[in-house]
């Protein structure tokens, strides 16, 4: 299926999210992709597995990335797109694919006041060895050089900074094995295991403000396994635990919170990632807050995005898409109509001003 650049940005949008591309079957929309790009001799474009990286080279002082992914969750009987009303129904509408079409039109502009890598990935709805971006950050890191990048995430037109890191943890529970007829005679580990989440249930969010932006975090119990039979007494209990922390915190500095919230248990850090920080004060950053403006302040991005994967590049960045975070993944994810126009708008100004 080809893309019509010349349409309008809403009807590109149904065009593309009418492109099935569930994690690992990106292939016929970054083809897509690839070829209305090519069409445009203001870009250089290549290619690498189902990623598509346009560049401009006009020689400008700056250059940013604008950033989405192709992927999305898997259908859930909510493809071919319908309009209804202001409303733009569909898989992966808000997630992000109303934010790739803001990045095609962008790319239709010839002249801009910044260099512009435009990047299109795979896979960022699954697991990290599979991400688009973090393979061209580990293995072709020069596509990425920039001053500043803007990742089309869902942010309901706000510009979200930065965004929390997140850790998953195992707290194993020990207990005593005993035939259940003599349980008396054991330890029910299961049972034990209510200390750890009164620890939870007693949890009170910390609010810091990083950057001027107040991020709230977040300690959960996502699992809870145990159990041998049903006539014994179980010896052991893990409670899966995942913590969302601001971007002030290390990975290394979650984990001995953790550690030292579960003092006296057998903890295993099963995995994580780093936040970002806002960087809202690094000029480039700040041209685009005053650029794109809006009646909303910036706030804090509560959630992991790839921006973490720029922050380790040293390239400050922020999540700005029309998409509404969330309606993410849910069978009626839609995208407000308005805000993609009001988005390529916005962008659009940006760039050319």
């Amino acid at each position: 299926m080809r893309l019509d650049l010349t349409q309008d940005v809403a009807a590109l949008t149904a065009a593309i999210v009418d492109i099935e591309s569930v994690s690992g079957n990106e292939k016929a929309l970054a083809d897509a992709v690839e070829e209305a790009l090519r069409a445009l001799p203001h870009l250089t474009v290549s290619r690498d597995g189902d990623t598509v990286i346009a560049r401009t080279t006009q020689g400008r002082g700056e250059r940013v990335v604008i950033a989405g992914h192709l992927d999305t969750v898997p259908v859930n009987r909510n493809l071919p797109s319908r309009v209804e009303g202001d409303r733009l129904y569909g898989c992966g509408t808000g997630d992000m694919k109303a934010g790739v079409a803001v990045q095609l039109k962008l790319a239709t502009l010839p002249e801009t006041n910044r260099d512009v890598t435009y990047f299109f990935y795979e896979c960022e709805e699954v697991e990290e060895a599979r991400n688009g971006l973090k393979r061209i950050g580990d293995t072709r890191p020069e596509l990425l050089e920039a001053d500043f990048a803007v990742l089309m995430e869902p942010s309901g037109g706000i510009i979200e900074g930065g965004c929390q890191g997140t850790i998953r943890i195992d707290v194993r529970v020990p207990g005593e094995r005993a035939h259940s007829a003599r349980s008396w005679m054991g330890s029910n580990a299961i049972h034990n295991a209510g200390v750890v989440l009164d620890i939870l249930r007693s949890y009170e969010p910390s609010q810091p403000v990083v950057d001027g932006l107040e991020f709230r975090e977040g300690l959960n119990a996502v699992f809870i396994d145990g159990g041998v039979a049903g006539n014994v007494i179980p010896d052991e209990c893990v409670v899966t635990i995942n913590y969302r922390f601001a971007p002030d915190k290390s990975l290394a500095d979650a984990e001995k919170y953790l550690r030292e919230v579960f003092d006296g248990y057998e903890v295993t850090v099963v995995d994580g990632a780093p936040g970002a920080r806002p960087g809202l004060t690094h000029p480039a950053a700040a041209a685009f807050v005053e650029a794109i403006g809006g009646e909303t302040p910036a706030r804090a991005k509560l959630g992991w995005t790839d921006v973490a994967r720029f922050s380790a590049l040293g390239i400050p960045a922020v999540n700005f898409g029309p998409g509404e975070p969330s309606l993410s993944h849910t069978r009626e994810e839609y995208v407000e109509i308005p805000r993609i126009f009001a988005g390529e708008e916005r962008m659009r100004a940006w760039l050319t001003a």
